[in-house]
Order: structure tokens, then C-alpha cells, then sequence
């Protein structure tokens, strides 16, 4: 048999030199990557002693008048009879800034219009903007004059006299449990969400619906984190230095994006707030750690969004729940989403055959999206 060593040769020298690049790049990246992979792999391996004992509850635990005073700031609106009088299905916070008005607008004329949910979907779902104060005095004036109008009109603002920043919103969290446990404790869900979120209304409220008439109760679903490590980076805004968490992993949690909790759970975390440091400044991380204090454990939903949008199809609109990342495009995806002919793409053994295929080309991608999981395909 014949062998062309030349071609031989010629292989192996390329081989070497793609080694050799590998590497190269190996030895530049390999601090970062080493770090990010042995951190996962600690972390997620951690996360069962995380769950499972109250040891971290313990050394997070602080006196009522220290917990109390995380949320101690004075209300600038307050709509207390919001919730009055009422069998309220959901009441929805939506964590808004003082100076997002056209963000807050959209969503009243779209996904949040409560008059539509009422008269078009049956139920009382309440919709409250939640913000602190811009963080800078010489526009805090004429923003709160704004803002005094902007309430005068719609009555959704619920606004405390904390500084508005990324290392408050915890604050917000604070603010959206005791709100809820002062001024509407018999609403039969609550849920978060940012201002940047579509929620997908109708499916949404059938599905709460479905779960009151179970009368289920324990319930915090969402974009489930798991096994999380947090962030040593100073240079991130998400870092976390060792004495504030001193703990390889988080508790774990949803993504602060959008998630749902049943009222009883609404009450715990309540409580939970009124015993544990809330210095740490990722609030759904605290939310996890309130969570796992009171026994509660998240639970998945593979149509709610991480940070990620979700892909623009009928058959992925059809069992949306959440999108993330959206701030002009809101009149047109409430448009889309809400169209009656979106629930008959998928009928029959054709239609679910050809959705099927469809999510699994925009879901099951090889690099990570953070928006649905590939299981939403076959759901």
C-alpha cells in the first residue's frame, strides 16, 4: 500500500500548530477559567449543605430592631386602599426607577392594563410601580414632581425615601413583602418582576387560576439558579466580598427577572425578613436565603425567562409566560403574543409535530441563552 508521507508530514505539522495555539490561548486564559470552573464545581457541589442545614440561617440571623431597620424609610406614595375590598388573584410589583416613565406607561398600555384583565380575563390583578429616590438631589425635585402627577393619573406608585440603586435592591424586596403583608395579605399570589419584562397576561393568569382552584400552597416558581457561587470579582457589579457571604454557594433561587410565590409563602418571607441581615445587595439571593429559612424551596418553570429575551414565534408565544429584556418593543409583542390565531398554530398532530420542531431549533442551541431551556420544547 502506498503511503504519501509528504501529505503525512504536512498533516501532523498543522496538527502541531493547532495544538500549540490551544495552547496558548490555555495558558493566557487559564487563571480566569480555572477560577470560573472550580467555582461552579465547588459551588454546585456545596449547594446540598446550603439546602439542607440552617447553619448559614444562623449566622445571618440579626435582632428584630437591626432587621427592621433595612426598611425603615418613610412612604412618599402610598396607595393603601389599592387592595381594598377586593378578591385579588395576583398583586404584581413591578421594581421600576423614578425616572422610567415610558417604561412604566407601556406596561400600563399593554401586558399591565388592569381595566383589559378585568373586563377581558375575569379577575383583580393589581399592578404597583415600586421605586425609591434618584440617587441624585438636584434631579430629585423635578423627578418627584413628575412622578407626584404620574400618580395623580394611574394611583400606582408605591415610593419609600431610599436611594435608588443597584446596592438597594434588596430595599425594594423589603419594601414589596411589607407592603403586601400591611396592605393586601389576602391576595392569593404576589410576584416580582423588573420593568423591563413582558408578561404574557393571559396564560399567565390560567395558570394561577389552575393552581388557586388546587388551593396549592409552598409555591415560588420562576428561572431557577442552582448551585450559584458568588462573584469574587471586584471589578463586577455583582461582587459579593467574603465578609458579607462568607459561603461557597448560594441558597438556591429564581432569577429576580420575574418569579410567583402563593400568599401563605408571601406571609413567610415576610417573616423571614424580619430576622435576617438584609445587607447583601442581589436581592433575588436574598430572597432565596428568606426562602430557605422558612423551608421553601423554588420550583421550575420552563416558560419563565432568565435575563434572557425569548425567541419571537407563535408556538413559543403560545405557553409564554415571561420575557426578559424588553424596553421598546412591548406594544408589538403584546400585539403578537395576545393573538387569538397563536393558540391554534400547534392544534392537531401537525401543528404540535411542527411547534415541536420549531422550539427545538430556537430552544436546544449549543451556547447558552439564558432564556428558556431546551425542556420547553417538549412541554
Amino acid at each position: 500500500m502506498f503511503m504519501n508521507f509528504r501529505r503525512v508530514k504536512k498533516c501532523q505539522f498543522l496538527q502541531l500548530i493547532s495544538m500549540c495555539c490551544v495552547l496558548s490561548v490555555l495558558m493566557v486564559c487559564w487563571e480566569q477559567v480555572d477560577h470560573h470552573v472550580v467555582s461552579h464545581v465547588k459551588s454546585y457541589s456545596y449547594r446540598y449543605l446550603i439546602n439542607s442545614y440552617d447553619f448559614i440561617n444562623r449566622s445571618l440571623s440579626v435582632s428584630r430592631e437591626e432587621a427592621d431597620s433595612f426598611g425603615s424609610f418613610p412612604y412618599l406614595f402610598n396607595p393603601k386602599s389599592t387592595c381594598a375590598d377586593s378578591d385579588v388573584l395576583l398583586l404584581l410589583f413591578v421594581k421600576t426607577s423614578p425616572e422610567n416613565f415610558r417604561r412604566r406607561q407601556a406596561i400600563r398600555s399593554t401586558w399591565g392594563n388592569q381595566t383589559y384583565i378585568r373586563s377581558e380575563l375575569g379577575v383583580a390583578v393589581k399592578v404597583m410601580f415600586i421605586m425609591g429616590v434618584h440617587p441624585e438631589q438636584h434631579k430629585r425635585d423635578a423627578l418627584q414632581r413628575k412622578l407626584h402627577a404620574e400618580d395623580q393619573d394611574h394611583g400606582d406608585l408605591v415610593q419609600q425615601a431610599f436611594s435608588d440603586t443597584f446596592h438597594n435592591l434588596t430595599v425594594k424586596l423589603l419594601l414589596q413583602f411589607r407592603w403586601a403583608h400591611a396592605y393586601c395579605a389576602h391576595a392569593r399570589f404576589l410576584m416580582s418582576a423588573d420593568d423591563d419584562i413582558f408578561i404574557h397576561m393571559p396564560n399567565l393568569v390560567r395558570y394561577l387560576q389552575d393552581l388557586s382552584k388546587q388551593n396549592v400552597q409552598d409555591l415560588w416558581v420562576g428561572h431557577v439558579h442552582r448551585g450559584s457561587p458568588p462573584v469574587r470579582r471586584k471589578e463586577s457589579k455583582y461582587y459579593v466580598p467574603f465578609q458579607m457571604y462568607q459561603w461557597a454557594s448560594y441558597p438556591d433561587y429564581t432569577a429576580g427577572a420575574g418569579y410567583v410565590v402563593s400568599g401563605d409563602v408571601a406571609a413567610k418571607i415576610y417573616q423571614a425578613t424580619l430576622s435576617l441581615n438584609a445587607s447583601l445587595h442581589i436581592d433575588d439571593v436574598f430572597m432565596g436565603m428568606c426562602a430557605i429559612t422558612m423551608g421553601v424551596s423554588p420550583q421550575e418553570h420552563v416558560y419563565f425567562s432568565g435575563e434572557g429575551k425569548a425567541p419571537y414565534h407563535p408556538c413559543i408565544y403560545e405557553k409564554m409566560i415571561t420575557s426578559h429584556g424588553h424596553e421598546d418593543d412591548l406594544a408589538y409583542l403584546w400585539r403578537e403574543a395576545t393573538d387569538p390565531q397563536v393558540y391554534g398554530v400547534s392544534s392537531g398532530f401537525l401543528g404540535k409535530l411542527y411547534c415541536t420542531a420549531v422550539k427545538i431549533m430556537l430552544l436546544c442551541k449549543p451556547y447558552y441563552s439564558n432564556s428558556y431551556s431546551c425542556k420547553a420544547a417538549f412541554s
